[in-house]
């Protein structure tokens, strides 16, 4: 294992190199890639890479990208691309695909605000628009995440328990670009840490078709079947992350990532890189005498309810702050926790950093100060510069 100062797109890039390496006594590894900024970089890193029973094949469009990837995993490879905003829109339909034939495609998605008009910047609504489509969603906090999720989600993708897509997102330019200190690991730790890419339903063994009609009754039981599968997905994870952290030594975040939680009566909630500045801004009010604390939801889909509902119990007042907005409704992640709060507990949405805008400390102090004195819950918030 190596300390190597890296962006989260080439952390991303390389943890997908080890993956496809660790596969080489397999069927191998393909990455099917097209440039999206600010996902480009980690393309263009693999694209750098030997692997040594794999190709990267470089496609025309998005939709083909994914498309490369899904007859990759269909014969057996393990398969990785990456996209961002539009990118993602345009692939849609292929990771619907994937996700409907539970082919185990990694997908690593610099979070970017959708177009036009056309803004490169941060904001979860590229991602957040496939919420529905039976694909894993993991949102990152830092590079050493990025790097660690993306093995992961290999990882878990390919459990026979799991069998379905997994995107690992990170926050546009926020973290895709800046570089930190990342602990690589070793390939031996990575052989160790993914068996055998193994895929039931592989074509090329015995005569069948994937993606054939089928009838109402068949459709109604993949999807019954499909969405078990998503439920026990916590479960499976924290296998994942013992093994992980038994090889690795480091363990992986949790489904939600709780901090100073346990004696808040305050509570705030977000995702991404959003989470880690309001870990921050806890800090601060704590020594001001304010009991608050922070949940910062990891795993979107699928959402952890019962953990959510834990760590909400007992909790006056919840901020769940959103860098997304569903248009008519407000934040997507408010719009599904809500319910998860006791009776009586007043759960507040405050919309930031829509579009790439900064979230500082300051901006969570001011969420604080504007819920303290509520009494119940209203509109969505938009939260200003300050």
């Amino acid at each position: 294992m190596s300390a190597q100062l890296l962006s989260a797109n080439h952390g991303a890039a390389m943890a997908a190199t080890l993956a496809g390496r660790a596969n080489r006594e397999g069927r191998g590894f393909c990455g099917g890639v097209y440039p999206i900024t600010p996902s480009t970089e980690c393309m263009e890193f693999l694209c750098l890479q030997e692997i040594e029973k794999g190709r990267v094949v470089r496609t025309e469009s998005e939709h083909s990208a994914m498309g490369v990837c899904i007859g990759a995993s269909a014969s057996g490879a393990r398969a990785f691309t990456a996209t961002s905003s539009n990118g993602l829109a345009y692939m849609a339909e292929n990771c619907m695909a994937a996700a409907n034939l539970r082919l185990p495609v990694v997908l690593a998605v610099a979070n970017r605000t959708l177009g036009p008009p056309w803004n490169l910047w941060a904001d979860h609504g590229d991602a957040l628009m496939l919420r529905d489509l039976g694909l894993l969603q993991f949102f990152c906090a830092d590079n050493q995440e990025v790097f660690d999720t993306v093995l992961c989600a290999f990882r878990l993708a390919e459990d026979p328990e799991v069998m379905m897509p997994a995107m690992v997102c990170m926050d546009g330019f926020i973290l895709s670009h800046s570089v930190t200190m990342t602990e690589i690991s070793d390939q031996e730790q990575v052989d160790r840490f993914l068996p055998l890419t193994t895929i039931p339903h592989q074509l090329g063994h015995t005569p069948h078709t994937l993606g054939q009609i089928e009838v109402p009754h068949q459709t109604e039981m993949h999807r019954q079947q499909h969405h078990a599968a998503m439920l026990g997905v916590p479960r499976v994870y924290e296998g994942v992350q013992d093994s992980f952290e038994a090889i690795f030594g480091r363990r992986p975040a949790d489904a939600v990532q709780a901090y100073r939680a346990d004696d808040a009566e305050t509570l705030i909630v977000s995702m991404g890189t959003i989470g880690a500045t309001v870990e921050r801004a806890v800090t601060m009010l704590r020594a001001q005498g304010h009991r608050v604390g922070a949940l910062r939801v990891r795993m979107f889909r699928p959402l952890p309810v019962a953990a959510i509902r834990k760590s909400f119990a007992g909790k006056k007042r919840i901020a769940v702050i959103d860098r997304n907005i569903s248009l008519g409704l407000g934040g997507i992640l408010w719009g599904e926790v809500r319910a998860l709060a006791e009776p009586g507990t007043v759960v507040q949405n405050y919309l930031a950093g829509i579009g790439g805008g900064d979230v500082r400390p300051e901006h969570i102090v001011s969420v604080l100060a504007d819920l303290l004195p509520r009494q119940v819950a209203g509109l969505p918030e938009m939260v200003e510069a300050v």
